[in-house]
């Protein structure tokens, strides 16, 4: 969320952000009340991956459960990290209960854990499962996490009483046999070469972190669990490309750490965005999915950003941010839902610049969030988006909003947020889109305009144009475009054609004359 001066505005004017101190990045951050979701793999370190036989001394049976268990750091900072451990069943039974035991040295404790039942003797740490999840299906996995306070990884892990690398106790036989225990030990060596796959957090993370002008890195099917950020730009000739299917989901279950002043990479801070480019342009996304995190995706100073075909849904603010100037991106053919779980009054779908109260962190152009020129094209918003499906901040100009379809229902209200797209911005065209809006949800209009007073001084509000829109307001909304003031815009007029149609309206299509 982003955090401003508190403004002082009439009552009639959304304050665009919650109050905290000012550029402090999130503020006192909030956390998610949903429960962590289950860590498909590994996080910023390598993960320990080890291969364990059932806790029997004979080989397992064939109707029999045989349990692994693999461990990773999912986020760190100067002084502690937070771990998981991943139970897989790779037998043909179901479990029925597990118990995972590590050692740390002195000076590393567990504080907390999640989706485990913790007990400790000493520096010896059980873990065991709760009510429900003991009992593992053949093929699947589960997993529980831990805070740790201390740098120190668990050692001797024991899981249901055998070695979690395997080679658990053996029988006393007449023959002398050898058992060989091989441990595999997830790879984050930056990957190299024109196409990169990658299948897991960790190969993701070490992509992101070594991208080259030119690459492409293609994800495999998969929920993919850690802080996702590259501050690696591409190249207008040579764009950076992330692409994958649908079912590949990026997940955030931070944020984590200190944060710093304003929203920036720095040691021991996870920032909870689904996806964060950092001084990272000219990159192409495509295909994939964002979830279940703080932030959807954020592009920092990251002009010609281009998101393709992307879905983002369940963020507990908003969906996709265009923040510090990242001028001259598109997000076309995507589909945003159910954004603000947590602030609903800071869920916007598509959010193009900052509020002038977040100048002093996010204004790097003169002071000022130039996210000029962003088009948003043809793509999906909501249902529940929990404020605006767009919002258009002052500062911002040239920007093109056509082709989409906005389904306004479950939007709020709050902060007040309540109609598809807000416009502070000036010189935008706004052309084919089509809205509809049905209860649940607090809907004034489907398009507004308003006029913000900015230092350094921008017009706002202005010279932007409506045409060919087609709006179903649901009995609910008062005008389709409600253009807020004409004095301020006298010299540069905001325009709405005829070709703009609304049906279901309170009162009518727009406060201003008609152009023919």
């Amino acid at each position: 969320m982003e955090l401003p001066v508190p403004p002082i505005a009439a009552a009639s004017t959304r304050l665009d952000t919650a109050w905290t101190p000012p550029c402090v990045s999130g503020g006192s951050r909030v956390f998610r009340t949903r429960l962590l979701a289950p860590l498909a793999s590994v996080g910023i370190v390598a993960a320990l991956l080890v291969v364990a036989h059932p806790a029997d001394a004979t080989a397992p049976s064939a109707t029999a459960p045989a349990l692994t268990a693999q461990f990773s750091q999912t986020s760190t900072w100067s002084n502690g990290y937070n771990g998981s451990y991943t139970i897989a069943n790779g037998g043909t039974a179901a479990s029925s209960t597990w118990v995972v035991e590590f050692d740390l040295p002195s000076g590393t404790t567990v504080t907390k854990a999640w989706n485990a039942t913790l007990t400790h003797t000493g520096q010896h740490y059980k873990l065991a499962n709760v009510s429900y999840n003991g009992a593992i299906k053949p093929g699947a996995t589960t997993s529980f996490g831990f805070g740790v306070s201390g740098l120190a990884t668990p050692t001797g892990c024991l899981l249901n009483g055998a070695d979690c690398a395997g080679g658990g106790p053996t029988t006393t036989t007449t023959t002398t046999t050898t058992t060989t225990t091989t441990t595999t030990t997830t790879t984050t060596t930056p990957p190299s070469g024109p196409t990169v796959n990658v299948g897991t957090a960790a190969e993701l993370i070490a992509a992101l972190g070594s991208a080259e002008p030119g690459q492409v890195i293609k994800l495999a099917s998969g929920t993919y669990h850690g802080s996702f950020i590259t501050q690696r730009p591409g190249t207008a000739a040579e764009p950076i490309t992330l692409t994958g299917p649908a079912d590949a989901v990026l997940v955030n279950d931070g944020p984590a750490g200190d944060p710093p002043d304003c929203a920036q990479p720095t040691a021991g801070y996870d920032s909870g965005y689904g996806l964060w480019l950092f001084n990272a342009a000219y990159w192409n996304l495509s295909g994939f999915t964002v979830a279940d995190s703080k932030k959807g995706i954020i592009a920092d100073n990251s002009p010609h950003t281009v998101i393709d075909g992307v879905t983002v849904r369940r963020t507990d603010e908003e969906g996709i941010h265009f923040r510090r100037s990242s001028a001259d991106s598109v997000v076309r053919n995507s589909t945003v839902t159910d954004t603000g779980l947590v602030q609903p009054g800071y869920g916007e779908g598509v959010y193009i610049g900052s509020a002038v109260s977040n100048w002093p962190c996010y204004g790097n152009t003169g002071g000022v969030d130039r996210g000029d020129r962003v088009q948003v094209l043809d793509n999906h918003l909501g249902p529940n988006i929990a404020a605006e499906l767009i919002d258009v901040k002052e500062g911002t100009t040239g920007g093109l909003i056509s082709g989409n379809t906005f389904n306004g229902q479950g939007i709020t209200g709050e902060n007040s947020a309540d109609s598809w797209v807000d416009v502070k911005g000036t010189g935008y065209l706004i052309d084919g889109n089509h809205g509809t809006f049905a209860s649940p949800g607090t809907f004034a209009d489907g398009y507004q305009t308003h006029n913000v007073s900015t230092t350094p001084s921008f017009p706002s509000g202005c010279a932007n144009v409506w045409r060919n829109n087609v709006s179903d307001l649901g009995g609910v909304g008062q005008y389709a475009i409600d253009v807020t003031s004409v004095s301020k815009c006298a010299g540069t007029p905001n325009v709405v054609y005829a070709s703009n149609t609304v049906t279901n309206a309170v009162k009518g299509l727009t406060t201003i004359a008609v152009t023919p």
